[in-house]
């Protein structure tokens, strides 16, 4: 049976490829996670003891360990997942981001290099990288990121990721390691930190906080529900060339200010079914403009027309169908967000450039 290594299995989008890929009967998958602050076993509750799933604690940039798995697992694919995510925690402090998404990116490269060389892989090995829009910059107001166009990345986080992707190019152009790069849209969907946009408005306002809009709020960003975005991953890595890329969009770009403003009114359509009021005049009324992010990048768009041809791929779910199923699930698993909140992070504003 074909063996999928997911590493940062335990995250957000890691945990629902996980699932996803599981929904295949010719699948086993093996995750790898160091349990950071955003990735946890809560996040895989529900498949930690499927027969087709194993799952090991550590980290990526063990060597020692992720050569054992390579060897004892003889996976068909190895989709790196593991990263630091959270721009604003970027530029409070990029060290994480350098030890994990570049040194880690860099071990893993080699440790699947000698996989490949000692005869154990499978002769469709693949090794995927999933990286992000971020890594090419800041668009216009018109145009779009493709599979081509030219890094320039303006925060930590995304230098962090682009480097990343550097070095995976030059282990596939210098080692013959066939490797797989994706750049994705921005994410949204159950079990997502609430550090990003779309959880931490929802869980904010059910507790009738502030709602932290950054700036003007007209920064454009494209929207892909995680589980188009995880069948895509699993696409390229069946269906993908090796030393290909594939940019993987949701085709749903709405200024941050619009976005917020349609949770609100979900809310206000749906929470009180729930058990939660809205406050006086609706949840819009919490909307609170502050400070920008220091070197936000304005508007990202992704021509994902190449992706849907090549890999027989496209996004399933409208950005009202995704953000309508993600409220709900919130809203559906309060225990959740409340066990991660209190663990890990109070819901405060990172990403104003003091180091830590």
């Amino acid at each position: 049976m074909p063996v999928l290594l997911i590493t940062g299995g335990a995250g957000f989008i890691g945990s629902n490829l996980v699932r996803r890929a599981l929904r295949d009967e010719a699948l086993t998958v093996v995750t790898l996670d160091l349990l950071t602050y955003a990735g946890h076993r809560d996040n895989l509750g529900d498949v930690m003891q499927h027969p087709r799933h194993h799952f090991v604690e550590g980290d990526i940039a063990d060597v020692a360990l992720v050569r054992s798995m390579l060897r004892e697992h003889r996976p068909i694919a190895l989709l790196n997942l593991a990263a630091e995510s959270h721009v604003d925690r970027s530029i409070d402090d990029a060290t994480e981001f350098l030890r994990t998404n570049v040194l880690g990116t860099h071990a893993l490269l080699d440790s699947a290099r000698r996989y490949v060389d000692s005869g154990d892989a499978p002769d469709a090995f693949r090794y995927l990288q999933v990286s992000t829009d971020e890594v090419f910059g800041s668009l216009g107001s018109d145009g779009y990121f493709t599979e081509t166009s030219r890094f320039a990345p303006n925060s930590p986080y995304a230098a962090s990721k682009a480097s990343a992707d550097h070095f995976v190019r030059a282990w596939g152009q210098t080692y013959g390691l066939p490797v797989i790069t994706t750049h994705c849209s921005n994410n949204y969907g159950p079990f997502q930190f609430p550090e990003k946009l779309i959880p931490l408005m929802i869980l904010n306002a059910l507790q009738h906080r502030a709602l932290p809009v950054y700036g003007d709020g007209l920064q454009v960003r494209d929207w892909i529900f995680v589980e188009d975005h995880c069948e895509g991953l699993l696409a390229a890595a069946q269906r993908g060339v090796a030393g290909k890329t594939y940019a993987l969009g949701g085709n749903s770009e709405r200024t941050n200010l619009s976005l917020v403003q349609t949770l609100c009114d979900l809310l206000d359509e749906m929470a009180p079914a729930a058990g939660f009021s809205p406050p006086v005049g609706g949840f819009r009324a919490l909307i609170n403009f502050v400070k920008d992010r220091p070197g936000h990048d304005r508007r990202y768009a992704i021509d994902a027309s190449h992706a849907s041809e090549a890999l027989d791929w496209k996004p399933r779910h409208t950005l009202e169908d995704g953000l309508r199923e993600t409220v709900r699930w919130y809203l559906d698993h309060p225990g959740w967000s409340q066990a991660v909140s209190e663990r890990v992070y109070d819901r405060t504003r990172l990403g104003l450039g003091g180091a830590k």
